[in-house]
């Protein structure tokens, strides 16, 4: 469950998760809002009438008895009973039905709240189903940029944070950072405000001292990597990791390109640009990440390093005590984070010092998502939320990335948050940082 949350809170949330839903795919053509069928991909004309259905399901019919909105609205929406292959095969409702509902399904929540604080079954269901919508949107962004379309014009949402984005010529921070180790709650605990149901429950681990980079592996990092034909070298790549790179014909970063100088480029959305040094390597898989890591003789930080280093913070006695971000306990500001988009791409690594944790290490949060070493799977305690195939189906079948990314909304994202994708995964907003070997 989750504690109780102000009406006031929730419409705010509500409204700006559906503006952000509704600025994502204006002005697409009729043919962009059904697009190519890809595996990666949803036809967005489907995943805006999913994203509304999901909202109505859980948070009005499944707990309140409300009626359906739309007729046909299960035999169409339901991700979990309609296969991916089959969604742009639908008999879909118009463009302009579809945003009609997103409006009546916003609507109809609001109406329900009576100004006070929410229940707690209802504080739950109105967030979680408010950061699928978050989760959903971020998808569109990487959508957006797999089919080539125009990057997206997003407003002020009516939140406490700027639109102005991190100065981007930040430049390159290098070395590690010495991480003490020690003993570590994994995990969260019963008390947060919200939590997922893959981070139940919090566990006791013990963590060896570990030197973790101060920041995320840069363009220029792994250019050499490319330049020293990481891609061709079997030796840097396990098997599995080879097997994909020798399917898929890789030989540089996914969005990546020699101009005629054979200089590199990098496409963002629509345009092609020059590749910008300091910031982090982005769209990069997991297998790309591990092959980089042997090239430079590194490794990728097991998830548990991760959190560690991302919140453990020194009391005034000394003592370790762990915070909910790396700078503290105080809610993500403009200044802390490259989140919720206003960037519209990423910025240099050195940008952000405010958001350092307490052992110097930038951009845990924010602008680049970055791959672990681990396969994910569940806490000792785990049980599935009421939305049972959010976390379990994918145990054991993907790795765990941590940190949310420029297109991550600060609402939802915590230093406790796991995300997961296949292995193979490159078109999310992925990149990564290293430890020391030793």
């Amino acid at each position: 469950m989750t504690q109780r949350i102000s009406s006031e809170d929730l419409v705010l949330m509500l409204k700006s998760a559906r503006q952000r839903t509704l600025e994502l795919v204006a002005g697409l053509s009729p043919e962009q809002w059904i697009g190519p069928k890809l595996a990666t991909v949803n036809p967005p004309q489907w995943e805006i009438g999913h994203v509304a259905w999901f909202q109505e399901y859980f948070a009005l019919r499944r707990v309140h008895g409300y009626a359906p909105l739309l007729e046909r609205g299960d035999a169409l929406y339901d991700s979990i009973g309609i296969a991916h292959e089959q969604r742009w095969d639908l008999p879909l409702y118009t463009m302009e039905e579809t945003l009609d509902y997103l409006v009546r399904v916003r609507d109809r929540l609001i109406e329900r709240l009576d100004g006070g604080l929410a229940s707690e079954v209802d504080s739950f269901n109105y967030a979680f189903t408010t950061f699928h919508e978050d989760m959903h949107d971020e998808a569109f962004l990487w959508t957006w940029q797999a089919l080539a379309y125009a990057a997206p014009v997003l407003r002020s949402d009516g939140s406490s944070r700027s639109t102005e984005p991190a100065r981007g010529d930040a430049g390159v921070l290098r070395g590690d950072a010495k991480i003490p180790g020690g003993a570590f709650s994994l995990g969260s605990s019963p008390d947060e405000p919200f939590l997922f149901d893959n981070e139940k429950w919090a566990h006791p681990v013990q963590v060896a001292p570990f030197r973790i980079a101060r920041a995320p592996v840069t363009n220029a990092e792994f250019q050499a990597f490319v330049d020293d034909r990481g891609y061709t070298r079997r030796e840097l790549w396990d098997e599995e990791g080879w097997a994909w790179r020798t399917k898929v014909g890789a030989r540089h970063p996914v969005y990546w390109r020699a101009d005629e100088s054979r200089r590199w480029q990098v496409r963002g959305f629509d345009t092609w640009r020059g590749l910008s040094p300091h910031q982090p390597v982005i769209h990069v898989c997991w297998h790309e990440a591990n092959a980089y890591c042997r090239w430079a003789g590194r490794r990728l930080p097991t998830e548990v390093e991760w959190e560690f280093a991302a919140t453990m913070r020194p009391s005034t006695r000394g003592e370790l005590y762990k915070a909910r971000y790396p700078w503290g306990d105080e809610a993500p500001a403009a200044a802390h984070a490259n989140l919720d988009g206003f960037a519209l791409g990423c910025v240099d690594v050195a940008a952000h010092p405010e958001g350092d944790s307490a052992f110097g290490v930038r951009q845990m949060l924010g602008n680049v998502w970055e791959w672990t070493q681990d396969t994910f799977g569940p806490y000792p305690g785990f049980a599935p939320d009421a939305y049972r195939e959010y976390s379990e189906p994918l145990f054991g079948k993907t790795k765990v990335l941590r940190g949310g990314a420029w297109t991550t909304r600060a609402r939802m994202i915590r230093s406790a948050y796991r995300n997961y994708f296949e292995a193979e995964r490159r078109d999310v907003f992925a990149g990564f940082r290293t430890c020391a070997a030793d």
